[in-house]
């Protein structure tokens, strides 16, 4: 603690002399004349987490393998950076050459932050839509005459090691894709179509109908999400095998019935705001019909609210089956899912300080959310920010 108070004073002092001096040398430039105090520390702090991060890189690179380990993630995260930032920066590049005059607008205008994120989404897709091909092996493979628990990084055949029953974790980091990201995919569009329909009638019927729907989703709303989930999941475990249906299937309507709340509020609220604009009372005097004023006026105007919501509400399911797959309740085995790979290995995590390798592989499985959710994020706050009319 005192060693970190301390830090924080000689970087408080850094920063004074930093803005000082560039006073005096630019002979009170604008830029240093009016930078507040707040600025000159940021750019201190900035560059003491720079030479920090460039000092641990070395020190993962260490010849030392006690030294190394305890960087090992470290380094690897900051590779990991370098590279995606170099290949979203050629993709980018791409992107502006290659494509329709559209597409290569569409790029131009896009930040590096945006090509991050759609690179990372299309790798995903590749890997849900291929798994199959890319995958060494099946997800349920139990390979005969392979160990089981082979550590990750001993054995070349398999870089990622074997489970507990002799399954190659490659191949199930792979099918998790297929199997997370899709169950995902396919849970989100199911809100939609749910949440989008009901609050469009809503917001074009209003009256007795809009009440009673507004009034019924403010009471699956009050309840968390996550805990409601569970609960349903606990009790649907019961009644799955009872009726022969799959308990993934349970978990696809009961997260899509949930989720569908939060996008009927959006969806009336846009809708509402549509419905009493001028065009629309000229499609009804034209003796237009419901059907015709919600997909030919109010749908094409609440396009892009709706795809950033629909980025963001694809987060929170990803999350969600993640988190009860973890909780034992999500996708059921011989399933491969990163939740549930996570609880499975977290045990590993223990011993990364002397095995780095062996311990990657849950921390991969949890690394695949977080990259999916930041990249989802990072489309949604360009599109947000695209269809806001602002500009940089």
């Amino acid at each position: 603690m005192i060693w970190f108070v301390a830090a924080l004073l000689g970087m408080a002092a850094i920063a004074w002399v930093f803005r000082f001096a560039g006073q005096t040398v630019t002979g009170n430039a604008p830029r240093f004349r009016d930078m507040p105090y707040g600025v000159a520390y940021g750019y201190v702090l900035g560059t003491v987490v720079v030479l920090w991060l460039a000092w641990a890189y070395m020190q993962g690179r260490s010849e030392d393998t006690a030294i190394a380990n305890k960087f090992f993630f470290l380094r690897i995260a900051i590779e990991g950076f370098i590279i995606f930032a170099i290949a979203a920066w050629l993709f980018r590049i791409l992107g502006r050459t290659v494509g329709t005059a559209w597409s290569r607008k569409m790029f131009r205008s896009m930040p590096l932050t945006a090509s991050f994120g759609i690179l990372t989404i299309l790798i995903y897709a590749v890997l849900t839509v291929f798994s199959g091909l890319i995958a060494p092996h099946g997800q349920e493979e139990i390979l005969q005459g392979v160990a089981a628990n082979v550590p990750a990084g001993t054995d070349p055949n398999y870089p990622f090691g074997t489970d507990q029953i002799g399954r190659d974790m490659l191949s199930r980091l792979i099918y998790g894709a297929q199997n997370t990201v899709g169950i995902a995919f396919l849970t989100t569009v199911l809100a939609f179509l749910l949440g989008g329909t009901l609050g469009f009638t809503a917001a074009v019927f209003g009256g007795w109908l809009d009440q009673i729907l507004s009034r019924a989703v403010d009471v699956l709303m009050a309840i968390p999400s996550l805990i409601f989930a569970l609960l349903l999941m606990t009790i649907a475990s019961v009644w799955a095998p009872q009726l022969g249906i799959p308990l993934t299937v349970f978990m696809i309507l009961i997260i899509a019935i949930i989720d569908s709340t939060r996008v009927f509020r959006l969806t009336r609220a846009v809708g509402q705001t549509i419905v009493v604009m001028d065009y629309i009372e000229a499609a009804k005097l034209r003796g237009e019909g419901h059907g015709y004023l919600v997909f030919k006026e109010i749908l094409p105007n609440a396009t892009a609210p709706l795809l950033a919501e629909f980025g963001l509400r694809f987060c929170f399911v990803f999350l969600t089956i993640a988190a009860l797959s973890f909780l034992g309740v999500g996708i059921q085995p011989p399933l491969a899912d990163w939740g549930t790979m996570v609880r499975d290995l977290g045990n590993l995590i223990a011993f990364a300080e002397y095995a780095p390798l062996a311990a990657s592989v849950p921390l991969l499985a949890a690394g695949a959310i977080a990259l999916l959710t930041v990249a989802v994020n990072f489309v949604v706050d360009w599109m947000l920010h695209k269809s806001s009319g602002l500009k940089e």
